[in-house]
C-alpha cells in the first residue's frame, strides 16, 4: 500500500540517484600510484566530484584540472575545478581544455593520466580545431540542440571540430598511461560517445559529421564545412598506437539507478517492470507510448502497487517557444494521452537534476494533473503543442526541484500504478 504516490516517486528517484553518485562509484577503484607524475583531468556534470573522492583517497602527489558547469563544483584543494557553460560552450571552457592540453603535453612514459569523464563533457571540454573558433563551435552546437539529433550524432560532429575530443586527449598524453573513469550518461553505454570520447579511438569517420549536418539540414559556418572536407580533420581511430596505453572503465550507468529504483521498490512491497535503460526518441511520442502501455497494465489483474522503470534518453525537436524539458515535455504528453485515468502517477527526471531550461530536475504527475491545470485556465494539449511543459508544471506545483546533483546517467522515469 502506497499512502503517498508523490513521495514515494521522489524516493524512486532519489534511491537512483544515490546509487550513481561519485562517492558511491569512485572508491576502491583508483589505480595505482605512478612512478613519475600523477595527473587528474577531468570534463563533466560528475568531474569536479570525482576529483573530491580522488582527493580524499589519494596520499601521494597529485596535480590536475577538472571542468564542471556552473554550480556543479565539489571542494577541491589540489585538483582545480574549472566551472564553465553547459550545454552551449564558453571562454571558461575553451581556457580550461587549452590547459588541460598543455598540462599532459608534456608527460613521458612514467607518467600516468587519470581522466575523470562524465556527462556534459563534450560541451565543457571545448577546444576547436585549427582555423575554427569558439564561435563556430557554438553556432553548431547550438544548431545541434534545436534539430532533435541524437546524442551520438552531436558528439559524431563535435569530435571532428575539436581539438581534444574522440581520442585527441589521449594522443596528446603519449606516451604517458592514460587511466579513464566514467560515469556514463548515454543509452547503450559507449565510451566513445561519452563525453565525445576524448580518450578512445573514434570509429565515427568525418564524413559521417558531413552526413549529419546534411540530414538536419543545419546552416553552419563555412569554416565548419572547409575543415570537415579535410583529411586533417579525421579523429584517432581504434587500434591507433597513440593509444595503446589508455584503458577506460565505466564505473556507474543508466542501468545501475534503475537497478537501485527496482531495489527500493520491491522493498516496499511494489512489483516492478523494468522497460530498459536506453529508450530513446521524440519525449512526446515516448510518452503517447507509455501512456498506452501504462493502461493496458492497469487492466490487468497485476497484484498492486506496480511501477513501470525506464531510462535512457528522449529528443525535443524545437517547434515551440515555451519552456521545459525533455523530462517534463515526456510527462505532458504522458498525462495529456492518458485523459486523467485513475489510480496512475507518475513522475520523469533528470538525474544531473536540470530538465532542460528550467531549474527543476523535472516533474509527477496524477490522475488530477489536468483538472487542476485547466482550473488555473491553463489547456494542457495546447501547452504541449508549445512546448511550454515547464510553465504548467510550475504553475501546479510540481515540479521536482533537488539541484545540481554532481551525477549524471541521463532520463529517469517511474509510473506507478495503484
Amino acid at each position: 500500500m502506497i499512502d503517498d504516490p508523490r513521495s514515494f516517486l521522489v524516493s524512486l528517484f532519489e534511491a537512483a540517484v544515490g546509487a550513481v553518485r561519485a562517492d558511491r562509484c569512485l572508491e576502491g577503484l583508483l589505480p595505482e600510484a605512478a612512478t613519475g607524475r600523477m595527473v587528474v583531468v577531468g570534463a563533466g556534470k560528475a568531474a569536479s566530484a570525482m576529483a573530491c573522492v580522488v582527493e580524499s583517497a589519494w596520499t601521494g602527489p597529485l596535480e590536475g584540472i577538472v571542468v564542471t558547469p556552473y554550480g556543479h563544483s565539489a571542494d577541491t584543494r589540489r585538483i582545480e575545478t574549472v566551472e564553465a557553460s553547459h550545454p552551449v560552450p564558453d571562454e571558461a571552457g575553451l581556457d580550461a581544455a587549452r590547459r588541460i592540453l598543455d598540462l599532459v603535453g608534456g608527460l613521458d612514459e612514467q607518467d600516468r593520466v587519470l581522466a575523470l569523464i562524465s556527462g556534459g563533457g563534450s560541451s565543457l571540454l571545448v577546444a576547436p580545431a585549427p582555423g575554427l573558433t569558439l564561435a563556430d563551435k557554438r553556432a553548431v552546437n547550438e544548431g545541434l540542440l534545436r534539430s532533435g539529433a541524437a546524442i551520438d550524432e552531436m558528439n559524431c560532429v563535435r569530435k571532428h571540430l575539436s581539438a581534444i575530443k574522440g581520442g585527441r586527449l589521449a594522443a596528446a598524453s603519449w606516451p604517458a598511461e592514460v587511466v579513464t573513469l566514467a560515469i556514463s550518461d548515454v543509452p547503450g553505454d559507449d565510451p566513445a560517445v561519452i563525453a565525445s570520447g576524448p580518450t578512445v579511438g573514434d570509429p565515427g569517420t568525418r564524413h559521417d559529421a558531413l552526413a549529419i549536418l546534411e540530414r538536419y539540414r543545419l546552416d553552419v559556418p563555412g569554416s565548419v564545412r572547409a575543415w570537415l572536407e579535410s583529411p586533417a580533420s579525421e579523429t584517432p581511430k581504434p587500434g591507433d598506437g597513440a593509444l595503446d596505453r589508455s584503458s577506460f572503465t565505466i564505473l556507474a550507468r543508466a542501468r545501475d539507478a534503475l537497478e537501485a529504483a527496482a531495489g527500493h521498490a520491491v522493498g516496499r512491497g511494489v512489483g516492478v517492470t523494468l522497460l530498459g535503460d536506453d529508450l530513446e526518441g521524440e519525449a512526446s511520442t515516448l510518452g503517447r507510448c507509455h501512456a498506452g502501455l501504462a493502461r493496458d497494465m492497469a487492466a490487468r489483474p497485476l497484484p498492486r502497487p506496480h511501477v513501470i522503470l525506464s531510462g535512457g534518453e528522449t529528443t525535443v525537436t524545437r517547434t515551440g517557444a515555451g519552456t521545459g524539458g525533455r523530462n517534463q515535455e515526456y510527462l505532458l504528453a504522458l498525462a495529456v494521452s492518458l485523459g486523467g485515468e485513475d489510480g496512475i502517477h507518475a513522475l520523469a527526471c533528470d538525474t544531473d537534476g536540470i530538465d532542460g531550461s528550467t531549474p527543476a530536475a523535472g516533474a509527477v504527475i496524477d490522475p488530477g494533473t489536468l483538472d487542476r491545470a485547466r482550473r488555473r485556465g491553463l489547456k494542457p494539449a495546447e501547452v504541449l503543442a508549445e512546448q511550454d511543459s515547464g510553465h504548467l508544471f510550475r504553475q501546479l506545483d510540481d515540479h521536482i526541484v533537488t539541484g545540481p546533483t554532481c551525477t549524471n546517467v541521463n532520463d529517469f522515469r517511474a509510473i506507478l500504478i495503484t
